[in-house]
Protein backbone atom coordinates (compact mmCIF):
# COMPACT_ATOMS: atom_id res chain seq x y z
CA UNK A 1 0.00 0.00 0.00
CA UNK A 2 1.31 3.50 -0.92
CA UNK A 3 0.18 7.11 -0.89
CA UNK A 4 0.30 9.45 -3.90
CA UNK A 5 2.14 12.58 -2.76
CA UNK A 6 2.35 14.49 -6.04
CA UNK A 7 0.98 14.50 -9.63
CA UNK A 8 2.65 16.64 -12.31
CA UNK A 9 1.97 17.20 -15.99
CA UNK A 10 4.81 16.21 -18.32
CA UNK A 11 6.47 19.08 -20.21
CA UNK A 12 6.94 17.24 -23.50
CA UNK A 13 3.53 15.57 -23.52
CA UNK A 14 0.77 17.51 -21.82
CA UNK A 15 -1.62 14.56 -22.00
CA UNK A 16 0.55 12.47 -19.67
CA UNK A 17 1.18 12.84 -15.95
CA UNK A 18 3.93 11.71 -13.59
CA UNK A 19 2.77 10.03 -10.40
CA UNK A 20 4.90 10.34 -7.25
CA UNK A 21 4.56 7.99 -4.30
CA UNK A 22 6.18 8.97 -1.00
CA UNK A 23 7.75 11.94 -2.84
CA UNK A 24 9.53 9.67 -5.35
CA UNK A 25 8.63 9.22 -9.03
CA UNK A 26 6.68 5.99 -9.42
CA UNK A 27 5.12 5.83 -12.89
CA UNK A 28 3.48 7.89 -15.65
CA UNK A 29 -0.06 7.61 -16.97
CA UNK A 30 -2.31 8.97 -19.67
CA UNK A 31 -4.68 11.80 -18.70
CA UNK A 32 -7.69 9.55 -19.25
CA UNK A 33 -6.41 7.17 -16.58
CA UNK A 34 -6.20 10.00 -14.06
CA UNK A 35 -9.95 10.31 -14.50
CA UNK A 36 -10.70 6.61 -14.80
CA UNK A 37 -8.90 5.65 -11.58
CA UNK A 38 -9.60 8.97 -9.80
CA UNK A 39 -5.94 9.53 -9.07
CA UNK A 40 -5.43 12.44 -6.71
CA UNK A 41 -2.91 13.63 -4.17
CA UNK A 42 -3.09 11.63 -0.89
CA UNK A 43 -4.94 8.77 -2.60
CA UNK A 44 -3.95 5.40 -1.19
CA UNK A 45 -3.00 2.76 -3.76
CA UNK A 46 -2.90 -0.95 -3.13
CA UNK A 47 -0.12 -2.82 -4.97
CA UNK A 48 -2.64 -4.57 -7.20
CA UNK A 49 -4.23 -1.22 -8.10
CA UNK A 50 -0.89 0.21 -9.12
CA UNK A 51 -0.15 -2.85 -11.27
CA UNK A 52 -3.56 -2.56 -12.90
CA UNK A 53 -3.05 1.14 -13.69
CA UNK A 54 0.42 0.55 -15.18
CA UNK A 55 -0.91 -2.38 -17.26
CA UNK A 56 -3.84 -0.27 -18.48
CA UNK A 57 -1.45 2.53 -19.43
CA UNK A 58 0.72 0.09 -21.43
CA UNK A 59 -2.37 -1.02 -23.32
CA UNK A 60 -3.22 2.58 -24.16
CA UNK A 61 0.32 3.26 -25.39
CA UNK A 62 0.27 0.13 -27.53
CA UNK A 63 -3.17 1.07 -28.84
CA UNK A 64 -1.95 4.56 -29.84
CA UNK A 65 1.13 3.11 -31.54
CA UNK A 66 -1.12 0.77 -33.50
CA UNK A 67 -3.38 3.66 -34.55
CA UNK A 68 -0.35 5.54 -35.83
CA UNK A 69 0.74 2.42 -37.74
CA UNK A 70 -2.75 2.05 -39.23
CA UNK A 71 -2.89 5.72 -40.24
CA UNK A 72 -0.72 5.09 -43.31
CA UNK A 73 -2.82 2.24 -44.75
CA UNK A 74 -4.98 -0.71 -43.76
CA UNK A 75 -3.14 -3.55 -42.03
CA UNK A 76 -3.92 -7.13 -41.10
CA UNK A 77 -4.14 -8.20 -37.46
CA UNK A 78 -0.90 -10.16 -37.92
CA UNK A 79 0.94 -7.06 -39.18
CA UNK A 80 -0.23 -4.91 -36.27
CA UNK A 81 0.56 -7.60 -33.70
CA UNK A 82 4.05 -8.11 -35.13
CA UNK A 83 4.69 -4.36 -35.11
CA UNK A 84 3.72 -4.04 -31.44
CA UNK A 85 5.76 -7.07 -30.43
CA UNK A 86 8.75 -5.66 -32.32
CA UNK A 87 8.31 -2.49 -30.24
CA UNK A 88 8.70 -4.79 -27.21
CA UNK A 89 5.23 -4.56 -25.78
CA UNK A 90 4.30 -7.66 -23.79
CA UNK A 91 2.12 -10.37 -25.29
CA UNK A 92 -0.76 -9.71 -22.88
CA UNK A 93 -0.63 -5.95 -23.55
CA UNK A 94 -0.61 -6.53 -27.33
CA UNK A 95 -3.58 -8.88 -27.20
CA UNK A 96 -5.60 -6.37 -25.19
CA UNK A 97 -4.70 -3.56 -27.61
CA UNK A 98 -5.63 -5.76 -30.58
CA UNK A 99 -8.99 -6.58 -29.01
CA UNK A 100 -9.66 -2.89 -28.45
CA UNK A 101 -8.82 -2.15 -32.08
CA UNK A 102 -11.25 -4.88 -33.15
CA UNK A 103 -14.02 -3.56 -30.94
CA UNK A 104 -13.65 -0.04 -32.34
CA UNK A 105 -13.54 -1.27 -35.96
CA UNK A 106 -9.92 -0.36 -36.67
CA UNK A 107 -8.95 -3.98 -37.36
CA UNK A 108 -10.90 -6.31 -39.63
CA UNK A 109 -9.07 -8.99 -41.59
CA UNK A 110 -12.01 -9.59 -43.93
CA UNK A 111 -12.29 -5.92 -44.89
CA UNK A 112 -8.50 -5.70 -45.16
CA UNK A 113 -8.32 -8.76 -47.45
CA UNK A 114 -11.02 -7.42 -49.76
CA UNK A 115 -9.36 -4.01 -50.00
CA UNK A 116 -5.96 -5.63 -50.55
CA UNK A 117 -7.35 -7.75 -53.39
CA UNK A 118 -8.85 -4.73 -55.16
CA UNK A 119 -5.64 -2.72 -54.79
CA UNK A 120 -3.48 -5.53 -56.19
CA UNK A 121 -5.87 -6.02 -59.10
CA UNK A 122 -6.06 -2.34 -60.05
CA UNK A 123 -2.56 -1.06 -59.35
CA UNK A 124 -0.25 -4.07 -59.64
CA UNK A 125 -2.38 -6.14 -62.04
CA UNK A 126 -1.58 -9.29 -60.07
CA UNK A 127 -3.22 -12.66 -60.54
CA UNK A 128 -4.89 -14.77 -57.84
CA UNK A 129 -1.90 -17.00 -57.07
CA UNK A 130 0.42 -14.15 -56.14
CA UNK A 131 -2.31 -12.32 -54.22
CA UNK A 132 -3.04 -15.46 -52.20
CA UNK A 133 0.67 -15.84 -51.37
CA UNK A 134 0.80 -12.24 -50.17
CA UNK A 135 -2.34 -12.64 -48.06
CA UNK A 136 -0.76 -15.69 -46.46
CA UNK A 137 2.36 -13.66 -45.60
CA UNK A 138 0.11 -11.09 -43.94
CA UNK A 139 -1.31 -13.74 -41.65
CA UNK A 140 -4.72 -14.10 -43.27
CA UNK A 141 -6.32 -17.49 -42.59
CA UNK A 142 -6.56 -19.85 -45.57
CA UNK A 143 -10.36 -20.05 -45.45
CA UNK A 144 -10.59 -16.25 -45.66
CA UNK A 145 -8.01 -16.13 -48.46
CA UNK A 146 -10.11 -18.54 -50.50
CA UNK A 147 -13.38 -16.78 -49.72
CA UNK A 148 -12.05 -13.38 -50.81
CA UNK A 149 -10.38 -14.74 -53.95
CA UNK A 150 -13.69 -16.22 -55.11
CA UNK A 151 -14.68 -12.65 -55.97
CA UNK A 152 -11.76 -12.47 -58.42
CA UNK A 153 -13.69 -13.93 -61.34
CA UNK A 154 -12.20 -15.60 -64.41
CA UNK A 155 -13.61 -12.75 -66.46
CA UNK A 156 -11.74 -10.21 -64.33
CA UNK A 157 -8.53 -12.23 -64.54
CA UNK A 158 -8.75 -12.55 -68.31
CA UNK A 159 -9.48 -8.85 -68.78
CA UNK A 160 -6.55 -7.71 -66.63
CA UNK A 161 -4.17 -10.30 -68.11
CA UNK A 162 -5.28 -9.27 -71.61
CA UNK A 163 -4.36 -5.66 -70.91
CA UNK A 164 -0.93 -6.69 -69.65
CA UNK A 165 -0.36 -8.96 -72.66
CA UNK A 166 -1.27 -6.24 -75.16
CA UNK A 167 1.03 -3.80 -73.42
CA UNK A 168 3.91 -6.28 -73.61
CA UNK A 169 3.18 -7.03 -77.27
CA UNK A 170 3.35 -3.32 -78.11
CA UNK A 171 6.57 -2.86 -76.18
CA UNK A 172 8.18 -5.92 -77.78
CA UNK A 173 7.35 -5.04 -81.40
CA UNK A 174 10.99 -5.58 -82.43
CA UNK A 175 10.84 -9.21 -81.26
CA UNK A 176 9.58 -12.31 -83.03
CA UNK A 177 6.11 -13.66 -82.22
CA UNK A 178 7.72 -16.55 -80.31
CA UNK A 179 9.78 -14.16 -78.21
CA UNK A 180 6.76 -11.96 -77.51
CA UNK A 181 4.64 -14.97 -76.50
CA UNK A 182 7.40 -16.17 -74.19
CA UNK A 183 7.69 -12.72 -72.63
CA UNK A 184 3.93 -12.57 -72.08
CA UNK A 185 3.86 -16.04 -70.55
CA UNK A 186 6.81 -15.36 -68.22
CA UNK A 187 5.33 -12.05 -67.06
CA UNK A 188 1.83 -13.38 -66.45
CA UNK A 189 3.14 -16.44 -64.62
CA UNK A 190 5.23 -14.19 -62.39
CA UNK A 191 2.14 -12.04 -61.78
CA UNK A 192 0.22 -15.09 -60.59
CA UNK A 193 -2.06 -16.07 -63.47
CA UNK A 194 -2.84 -19.68 -64.37
CA UNK A 195 -1.64 -21.42 -67.54
CA UNK A 196 -5.26 -21.65 -68.70
CA UNK A 197 -5.75 -17.89 -68.45
CA UNK A 198 -2.40 -17.21 -70.11
CA UNK A 199 -3.13 -19.55 -73.01
CA UNK A 200 -6.53 -17.95 -73.54
CA UNK A 201 -5.01 -14.47 -73.58
CA UNK A 202 -2.22 -15.37 -75.99
CA UNK A 203 -4.68 -17.02 -78.39
CA UNK A 204 -6.62 -13.77 -78.64
CA UNK A 205 -3.62 -11.68 -79.70
CA UNK A 206 -2.72 -11.44 -83.38
CA UNK A 207 0.98 -11.95 -84.10
CA UNK A 208 1.19 -11.09 -87.77
CA UNK A 209 4.59 -9.97 -89.03
CA UNK A 210 5.21 -8.40 -92.45
CA UNK A 211 8.19 -9.27 -94.65
CA UNK A 212 10.00 -6.00 -94.02
CA UNK A 213 9.47 -6.40 -90.26
CA UNK A 214 11.08 -9.85 -90.34
CA UNK A 215 14.05 -8.44 -92.24
CA UNK A 216 14.48 -5.61 -89.75
CA UNK A 217 14.24 -7.92 -86.73
CA UNK A 218 16.64 -10.51 -88.07
CA UNK A 219 19.12 -7.83 -89.08
CA UNK A 220 19.12 -6.51 -85.52
CA UNK A 221 19.19 -9.78 -83.59
CA UNK A 222 21.04 -11.80 -86.21
CA UNK A 223 24.00 -9.44 -86.40
CA UNK A 224 24.57 -9.77 -82.64
CA UNK A 225 24.42 -13.56 -82.84
CA UNK A 226 26.69 -13.65 -85.90
CA UNK A 227 29.36 -11.54 -84.19
CA UNK A 228 29.21 -13.58 -81.00
CA UNK A 229 29.40 -16.96 -82.77
CA UNK A 230 32.14 -15.74 -85.14
CA UNK A 231 34.50 -15.27 -82.19
CA UNK A 232 34.85 -19.06 -81.80
CA UNK A 233 33.52 -20.64 -84.98
CA UNK A 234 33.78 -20.40 -88.75
CA UNK A 235 32.39 -22.20 -91.79
CA UNK A 236 29.78 -24.90 -91.27
CA UNK A 237 29.95 -24.80 -87.46
CA UNK A 238 29.26 -21.09 -87.39
CA UNK A 239 26.45 -21.36 -89.90
CA UNK A 240 24.82 -24.20 -87.99
CA UNK A 241 25.05 -22.44 -84.60
CA UNK A 242 23.62 -19.20 -86.00
CA UNK A 243 20.75 -21.17 -87.53
CA UNK A 244 19.95 -22.84 -84.23
CA UNK A 245 20.06 -19.58 -82.30
CA UNK A 246 17.78 -17.75 -84.73
CA UNK A 247 15.38 -20.67 -84.96
CA UNK A 248 15.06 -20.75 -81.17
CA UNK A 249 14.10 -17.09 -81.27
CA UNK A 250 11.28 -17.90 -83.66
CA UNK A 251 12.59 -16.73 -87.02
CA UNK A 252 11.25 -18.60 -90.11
CA UNK A 253 13.68 -20.89 -91.94
CA UNK A 254 13.58 -18.85 -95.14
CA UNK A 255 14.48 -15.66 -93.26
CA UNK A 256 17.38 -17.43 -91.53
CA UNK A 257 18.73 -18.79 -94.81
CA UNK A 258 18.52 -15.36 -96.45
CA UNK A 259 20.26 -13.73 -93.53
CA UNK A 260 23.15 -16.22 -93.44
CA UNK A 261 23.59 -16.03 -97.21
CA UNK A 262 23.76 -12.23 -96.93
CA UNK A 263 26.37 -12.36 -94.16
CA UNK A 264 28.50 -14.85 -96.11
CA UNK A 265 28.33 -12.69 -99.23
CA UNK A 266 29.40 -9.67 -97.19
CA UNK A 267 32.43 -11.58 -95.95
CA UNK A 268 33.32 -12.76 -99.48
CA UNK A 269 33.06 -9.16 -100.66
CA UNK A 270 35.57 -8.07 -98.00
Amino acid sequence: MAIITKITRQKNNTERYNIYIEEAYAFAVDESLIVKYQLTKNKVLEDWERDEIVFDDEIRKAFNKALHFLAFRMRSEYEVKKKLLDLEYGEAVVLEAIQKLHNLGFLNDEAFSKAFLETQKKTSKKGPRVIQQELKKKGIEKSLQEEVLKTYTEEDQTQIAQGLAEKIANQQSSKTPRQVKQKIQDTLLRKGYSYATISKVIEEIEFETEQDEWEEMIADQGDKIWRKVSIKYTGYDRKNRVKQALYQKGFPSEQIEMFIEKKELEEDGD
